[in-house]
């Protein structure tokens, strides 16, 4: 079954079961953000206006924008400047300040059994100061940056050892969009890791129902969308991570294309367009007196799908791809003179007015001596207002128009 079948033949049954669904996450993913544990109205209106998240399940579909490996510790003595982002155990052993005024730096030095790397800080100096602690243990995480042959981790996450860190994690650790002001009132990764930790905990597999056919889903090997959502957050895997999200892309794009196979549908079966009955002295013409080259089988091709097109009496929404050079420009010549040819004027649109006017130029020349007045129109600003200057064109010519976008 086609997907264009799909959507209009079970239209209702899909109708339905978006109803079912929006009931079912309405005590859940509906909630207000703050009412989730370790948010409160502070941070919940924060998170509303630093990432729009309002509710329960904004909170659950703001995915993860990368990952980071927790599943392993190195050691110091292992590193290179190739290393990347690695995870460190081991204890603090002195920390200084250096430099003066904006170029004032906070460094450390963090020793394992195999060796001693130092960390860098450039801002929140004083609260970090106030933190750490000389001698403590600490697990962190950041990326390794070689600098005249020593090594360095700038502004690395870190936590005080406890039995919960010193264990080699099973899973990769997510890392969300964030801003200054979110780090800044204890809205980290750290702690947004923690908060989707809390509302998985909170969801059953029903209030995530499935939303593909099963068809789809079996044919693609997909994960349940419950799983998926599971998955995108704390996968354990690169193939976990991988499932995840092919099958939440997959989706996204799927009832995108439904939606725009709907809107066709409604538009070819709603708005009436214009029948271009025929071809004539406009289009033959320059068919067979001005056309500069003898065009390609494809043009020829392309030319005929938009003749029938016009004779349907729909809207046309056609798009014509081809390299740069290969003829779609004066495909849409042909097609715009068809349109002359049955009592109609044309304007071709294009993107920046640079190309408009090469547009108007090459147009202009191939138009050259024929009844057909070329026209060029540019948008000017002043200030915050749009003047549009409207050439005006005598009423015995047929007209056809150029200019940029807007």
């Amino acid at each position: 079954m086609q997907i264009s079948q799909f959507v209009f033949n079970l239209q209702i049954p899909f109708a339905i079961a978006k109803l079912t669904a929006t009931n079912m996450l309405e005590n859940i993913l509906d909630s207000p953000i703050e009412y989730l544990k370790g948010v409160g109205p502070k941070k919940g209106e924060l998170l509303r206006k630093e990432l729009g998240v309002a509710t329960f399940g904004d909170l659950l579909f703001a995915y993860p924008s990368r990952y980071i490996d927790k599943t392993q510790f190195h050691r110091i003595a292992d590193l290179t400047e190739d290393s990347g982002s690695v995870q460190l155990k081991g204890v603090l052993r002195r920390f200084s300040t250096e430099g003066e005024g904006r170029k004032t730096r906070l460094t450390g030095q963090f020793r394992d059994e195999s060796g001693a790397i130092s960390l860098v800080w450039f801002t929140g100096i004083s609260w970090l100061q106030k933190q750490l602690v000389i001698g403590q243990e600490y697990v962190i995480y950041g990326r390794v940056n070689a600098f005249k042959d020593a090594y360095s981790i700038p502004h690395p996450e870190m936590e005080v050892v406890s039995p919960e860190n010193t264990q080699t994690a099973t899973a990769f650790a997510p890392v969300y969009p964030s801003t200054e002001k979110l780090n800044a009132h204890g809205l980290d990764a750290k702690s947004r890791r923690r908060l989707i930790k809390l509302l998985l905990e909170k969801i059953e597999p029903a209030q995530l129902p499935e939303t593909l056919p099963a068809y789809v889903v079996k044919k693609f090997h997909f994960p349940s969308r419950f799983e998926s959502i599971l998955l995108i957050h704390f996968p354990r895997t690169e193939d976990e991570l991988k499932a995840s999200t092919n099958r939440l892309k997959f989706e996204e794009l799927f009832y995108l294309q439904l939606r725009l196979l709907q809107i066709k549908r409604r538009r070819k079966d709603e708005v009436k367009g214009y029948v271009f009955e025929k071809i004539g002295d406009f289009f033959n013409n320059f068919y067979q007196n001005k056309l500069p080259f003898e065009l390609t089988n494809a043009q020829k091709r392309v030319l005929k799908e938009i003749r029938r097109d016009f004779g349907l009496g729909i809207q046309m929404n056609r798009l014509v791809q081809g390299d740069v050079g290969s003829g779609k420009t004066m495909v849409a010549l042909l097609a715009m003179l068809m349109a002359l040819d049955n009592g109609f004027q044309t304007c071709m649109m294009a993107p920046t007015e640079i190309l408009a006017q090469q547009h108007f130029i090459s147009i202009s020349n191939y138009l050259q001596d024929s009844p057909v007045e070329v026209a060029f129109y540019r948008e000017a600003s002043r200030g915050k207002h749009v003047n549009i200057s409207w050439n005006v064109w005598p009423q015995a010519k047929s007209t056809s128009s150029l200019g940029p976008m807007r």
